[in-house]
């Protein structure tokens, strides 16, 4: 039974895994879109959006939590600067995933992950 064992391995360490969303995190507010794994991007979701709600709130504390996750300062002044007011008015679901086929490799599925309602610069 998997009582209590939320979310996904991902062939990884705890470590490696909280590294490889954190790094996808950054990834994904520095560049509003990015493509991965269907995996990683279900698993990237929650992780982003929280992090979206952090800069919606906007206050020291929230810039503080989300630093601790955000390493990058220019990604997280954008986060709190642009893409947390300009969700102001949403009350969630900052983040589409869209399937684009698989990888050529090793046919892995591969996701389109990017912010909802932006405009691209």
């Amino acid at each position: 039974m998997r009582h209590r064992k939320r979310g996904r391995q991902l062939s990884r360490t705890r470590a490696h895994r909280r590294a490889t969303l954190r790094n996808l995190a950054t990834s994904l507010f520095e560049h509003e879109s990015i493509e991965t794994t269907v995996a990683k991007a279900k698993e990237l979701r929650p992780y982003a959006e929280k992090l979206i709600t952090l800069a919606r709130r906007g206050d020291l504390h929230a810039r503080r939590l989300a630093a601790r996750r955000i390493q990058d300062r220019a990604v997280l002044a954008k986060l709190f600067d642009d893409i947390g007011p300009s969700y102001r008015d949403r009350p969630g679901g900052y983040t589409r995933i869209l399937k684009v086929g698989r990888r050529r490799g090793d046919a892995a599925e591969l996701a389109l992950i990017e912010l909802v309602g932006r405009t691209w610069t």
